[in-house]
């Protein structure tokens, strides 16, 4: 049993871990998933982005998964602090640096893939830890500095005062830990080549020294051919004739920019996964960043993702499900039906991720490749039309039909989660006195359809929880889109890590084993005074929750696109310079649902 210290971070970090470890699943791998605390919230509500329970988690486990996190300028990031934080020298520090600095990771492994074609197949190594990104970096010259630049004719027009010097830092232990690695790398994985990226005929001195190490250390691998290249001429045969490198090893800066052309030359951010190894340490997540215009949306690609568990089980020893993860999403990635936005499709995350799980085959069989899993949710048009809308849109529409929506007093737990589906029913009552204990009360999520919006009605008590982590990785896995819960819910930190859709009337630590029993599933519930009958479509996300009335669904959603079509244009028109009253009048406000169609006499 390998432990991994699972950190989904903020944006769209939780919602790509969830989807890429739904489809894990399949494998059965001997892993425990510790999940944990990072990124923009940790800062938002304790002034720190890594906790030190998060050190610790990391500290007793074998390595790290890790989702995306947002990261801000020193201004912003300080006006975010909780009030009693502000201004009392709280400095926002990147989690990622932390990470890598901390545990000395001093290896990023970037692989680059043509997953469609197999035409090249080649990773950039990049050191982590030293280089033009080592933290050297001067304005305003010291008269070491000074003496060392003063004879350059820009620096003599300038001054001291005017001029910024950054050093590259690269020492013979930090070198040859990173050709040792790489070298390594490249017999681990059947390559034949390794090539050092620097820029030998400018930067002389420090590029010689590289190459002595490297012609020293290649001499324990007779077997590896070497090769030292200008990084501009690297990236040109990057896009012109990437199979013919195996093993790229550069300095920081070098292979920081040669690794985000690798993803473009593979096809974008969101098939690259990376991997940050040390001695003893480790993490591994994708590339891309936290995108959080985007959370919530389920439009982010979960391939990079799935793609970083696999290279997380190839340094776990379990080189052969990692294979398995990758022949999957080439597969579904050759196949170009279920792919997301970035690759030029319409499917969302979840449904991307189901099509790479399909394609996984399940521990002890083979994999279903035609025909849908068992328990798969049919396409819902009107659900998925609903879900790409605001909530305060639906409102609107709902409102244009003299139709109440909203479940007061419901609210979210989960900050940038979205997330609509079938309701699905749940009543509680109170215990009676029989003393019989524990009632299994929460048994009903066995038989709670995949797609759907679990609704639960406990009348609003928060005197006692009915919802908590158990029950959120449960309906994670059987792909309930998230729950709505008139009462109480507990374990918040551990629900907000797995980037489940929660909205609740409170959060209390009290249990509800022993206080209150399964009353009925598919009975109507009121919240208040709005009914949500099995069936309606519940639609939620940092505004709150809705319901939906099955019977004025598709109008709803087409008059709630209809009021982001109008708001769209008088936003545009606003920002073209018209007033706003102008602006409003022409595309029709008053009536917003109707789309904003501008009047033919305007």
């Amino acid at each position: 049993m390998k432990s991994v210290a699972v950190l989904p971070g903020d944006g769209i970090g939780p919602e790509v871990t969830s989807a890429a470890l739904d489809a894990v699943d399949r494998l059965n791998l001997p892993l425990d998933l510790r999940f944990g605390d990072i990124g923009w919230e940790c800062w938002r509500e304790e002034g720190n982005p890594v906790p030190q329970r998060t050190w610790k988690l990391l500290e007793e486990t074998d390595t790290c998964l890790l989702g995306a996190i947002t990261s801000k300028p020193l201004r912003e990031a300080e006006a975010e602090l909780p009030p009693g934080l502000r201004g009392t020298g709280l400095t926002f520090v990147s989690p990622v640096i932390q990470l890598r600095q901390r545990l000395n990771l001093y290896a990023n492994i970037r692989p680059v893939t043509d997953l469609v074609d197999g035409r090249f197949d080649f990773t950039v190594i990049r050191e982590n830890t030293e280089g033009l990104y080592a933290g050297f970096d001067f304005h305003g010259l010291d008269d070491a500095l000074w003496n060392a630049v003063r004879d350059h004719p820009n620096a003599q027009a300038s001054g001291a005062a005017a001029t910024s010097v950054t050093l590259r830092l690269q020492t013979e232990f930090g070198m040859d830990r990173l050709l040792r690695h790489g070298f390594a790398y490249a017999r681990s994985h059947g390559h034949q080549r390794l090539t050092l990226v620097d820029k030998p005929n400018v930067l002389r001195h420090s590029s010689n020294h590289l190459r002595e190490r490297l012609e020293l250390i290649a001499q324990d691998h007779p077997d590896i051919e070497t090769e030292i290249l200008n990084v501009d001429a690297v990236a040109l045969w990057m896009v012109r004739r990437p199979e013919r490198f195996g093993v790229l090893v550069a300095e920081n800066m070098f292979g920081d920019i040669l690794s985000d052309l690798g993803a473009g030359v593979m096809g974008g951010l969101g098939l690259a996964p990376s991997g940050n190894i040390g001695d003893r340490g480790s993490y591994f997540e994708p590339v891309h960043g936290s995108a959080p215009g985007m959370a919530g949306q389920d439009r982010a690609n979960p391939m990079a993702m799935l793609l970083a568990v696999a290279q997380m089980l190839d340094h776990l020893d379990l080189a052969v499900p990692g294979e398995e993860i990758r022949a999957a999403v080439r597969t579904v990635v050759a196949r170009r039906t279920t792919v997301t936005y970035d690759m030029g499709g319409t499917s969302g995350t979840q449904e991307v991720a189901r099509a790479v799980a399909g394609e996984i085959a399940p521990a002890g069989g083979e994999a279903q490749t035609t025909a849908p899993r068992t328990g798969q949710a049919p396409s819902d048009e009107v659900v998925d039309r609903l879900a790409r809308l605001d909530t305060a849109s639906v409102s609107d529409a709902l409102d244009s039909l003299g139709v109440g929506g909203v479940l007061s007093g419901i609210a979210p737990r989960v900050p940038g989660t979205r997330a609509a589906g079938r309701a699905f029913t749940v009543t509680y009552q109170p215990v009676d006195d029989t003393g019989e204990g524990f009632r299994n009360a929460a048994n009903y999520l066995d038989d709670v359809p995949e797609g759907s919006f679990v609704v639960v009605d406990n009348a609003g008590s928060t005197t006692c929880t009915n919802w908590g982590s158990l029950l959120t990785g449960l309906a994670q896995r059987r792909g309930v889109r998230g729950t709505a819960l008139h009462g109480s819910a507990r374990d918040i930190a551990e629900i907000r890590a797995a980037g489940y859709p929660l909205y609740s009337t409170g959060a209390t630590m009290v249990s509800g084993k022993n206080r209150v029993e399964l009353a009925a599933t598919g009975r109507d519930v009121t919240v208040g005074g709005v009914t949500v009958r099995p069936g309606d479509i519940v639609v939620a996300d940092d505004n709150g929750v809705l319901v939906v009335p099955d019977a004025y669904a598709a109008e709803v959603a087409e008059r709630a696109e209809g009021v982001e079509r109008t708001e769209g244009a008088i936003g545009a028109a606003v920002a073209a310079g018209l007033r706003l009253d102008e602006a409003r009048l022409r595309y029709g406000y008053a009536k917003p649902w109707d789309g904003g169609r501008q009047p033919s006499h305007a």
